[in-house]
């Protein structure tokens, strides 16, 4: 491969790079190892050369492996790099690198971006992430079914053409299709899953509450959908009658409403159904989970998701703005959200985490993803709470962190991805500690941990990323993004939510 250089931020690949003294954190969830002096070829791991006392008294004195580079990860611990399989890049006035540092910095190196900027720019950004022209991580986009093709709407909703569609779609290098418009009907439901298939495709379904009358997620698994995204679709499979209790006001326009009937549905369904015969159907039936669990957070506690520290260095101006309650803003409807709807949440993702775990006990595959840059969620510090929020519902941070690397990367069907091991590309974190045993040192700012004297020090999070054998400097990503947002902020106006909370001269 080409090497690439981006001034102070990254560079490589390497023809030999070795990373020296690191335990070694595997991705298909199981425990660390090592410590290991790892030599990546090029973007390729070739060795892993074990100096853990046993294997070292085996193998006897042996000198320890060079190359064009070498990083000292004594006392650190290398996993492989994170996917996240569903994202938003949004628009203009916020920029691409923006969102792109803020991923690599905190440990994603494959994501599925919907395709916010249209489909031929998201195929072109993908493009040149896969030449390494661009700082980003690989780049998967999701699109929605028929898009980027030439095929009347007539066409598309034909379930009898889809393998049409799903071939054009193939041609132009589209690997992930939404289906988020395509609930109306079962029948085309199954007709896109079943045709992305020999096209090496795969299906990420959004369940709207507007048609889970006529697919909930369980018919949606058994029907051959790869992949289900968000919480919907869940509990309308564990209700007494077809359609949840909708009030007489309720309208699917309405935002506000949308979301706070999202929230009451978890409190209609029958939870030993859910747990039990659901939970056992969509095992059977194949279909990985995708929770997204982040991102709906701030329907618990509003004020917590609009106060979080790292808003003012690091949220973008643009990303707030779009926040900000405004129903003309999708993801924006938190005013006159009470503290009834939050007990309401609370108590959904109760279940909701319940659901997960009983799910992944029974052998579901449960893969990662944020759908951030919406709702309070910052792109980057969103990967890691969501982290935190998978193990909440009860999984062990190893598993966690499985579904963060080889259960998305056989999820989204992309070989030699996922695993730390010879022969796997070299698609890395170098993390200060142990992000298996505490998930917050994934953290671009670490985490506080007392040294053995008894002082406190603060981590250095992910120091650094490796994307395609690049080897990147990611406090130096954090440092430009802080400069993106202090340079946008200078023309920032006051706002309603921050407005009680500016310390006035």
């Amino acid at each position: 491969m080409t090497p690439v250089n981006f001034g102070d931020l990254a560079a490589g690949p390497y023809k030999r790079l070795v990373i020296r003294g690191a335990m070694v954190i595997p991705g298909h969830g199981g425990p660390p190892a090592g410590p290991y002096d790892i030599v990546i070829e090029g973007n390729v791991i070739t060795q892993m050369i074990a100096f853990d006392p046993v294997t070292a008294e085996r193998r006897g004195s042996t000198e320890r492996a060079t190359g064009d580079r070498v990083i000292d990860a004594t006392g650190m611990y290398v996993m492989p790099g994170m996917f996240d399989l569903h994202t938003h890049i949004r628009t203009q006035p916020m920029p691409l690198n923006y969102v792109y540092y803020l991923k690599l910095a905190m440990g994603v190196t494959t994501m599925v971006p919907a395709s916010d900027r249209g489909v031929d720019s998201a195929l072109a950004q993908a493009d040149l992430s896969r030449q390494n022209a661009t700082l980003a991580p690989r780049l998967y986009p999701l699109v929605s079914w028929g898009n980027g093709t030439r095929f009347t709407r007539a066409e598309i909703d034909d379930p009898a053409r889809a393998p049409e569609v799903a071939k054009a779609m193939a041609t132009r290098g589209i690997r992930v299709i939404s289906m988020d418009s395509n609930g109306w009907s079962l029948e085309l439901v199954k007709a896109i899953a079943a045709a992305a298939k020999p096209n090496g495709m795969i299906t990420s379904f959004h369940i709207p509450p507007a048609t889970t009358a006529v697919v909930n997620a369980l018919q949606a698994a058994c029907v051959g959908v790869t992949m289900i995204e968000h919480h919907y679709g869940y509990a309308e499979s564990a209700l007494d009658r077809t359609v949840q209790n909708f009030g007489p006001e309720y309208s699917f326009g309405n935002e506000n409403q949308r979301f706070r009937y999202a929230g009451k549905v978890w409190l209609e369904a029958d939870r030993d159904r859910l747990l039990g015969a659901v939970a056992d159907s969509m095992v059977k039936c194949g279909v990985t989970m995708l929770p997204t669990r982040v991102v709906y957070e701030a329907n618990r506690d509003a004020v917590r998701a609009m106060s979080l520290p790292w808003h003012e260095k690091y949220t973008h101006p643009a990303l707030w703005n779009w926040n900000l309650p405004n129903p003309a803003n999708h993801g924006a409807y938190h005013a006159d959200w009470t503290s009834e709807d939050e007990y309401t949440w609370t108590q959904a993702y109760r279940l909701w985490g319940d659901l997960i775990f009983a799910f992944n006990k029974r052998g579901g595959r449960i893969a990662f993803g944020t759908d951030d840059n919406y709702i309070w969620a910052t792109p980057g510090f969103s990967t890691v709470r969501e982290a935190q929020l998978m193990r909440e519902t009860g999984l062990h941070g190893l598993e966690v962190l499985k579904a963060a690397t080889l259960t998305s990367a056989t999820t989204l069907g992309v070989p030699k991805l996922g695993l730390v091991r010879p022969g796997y590309l070299a698609d890395l974190l170098i993390v200060d500690g142990n992000p298996a045993a505490n998930l917050k040192l994934l953290y671009a700012f670490g985490d506080l941990v007392r040294n053995a004297d008894g002082t406190v020090r603060r981590t250095r999070g992910i120091v650094h990323t490796i994307k395609d054998g690049i080897v990147i400097e990611n406090a130096n990503l954090m440092r430009d993004v802080e400069r993106i947002v202090r340079d946008a902020r200078k023309a920032m106006p006051m706002d309603i939510v921050r407005e009680p909370w500016v310390v006035k001269p």
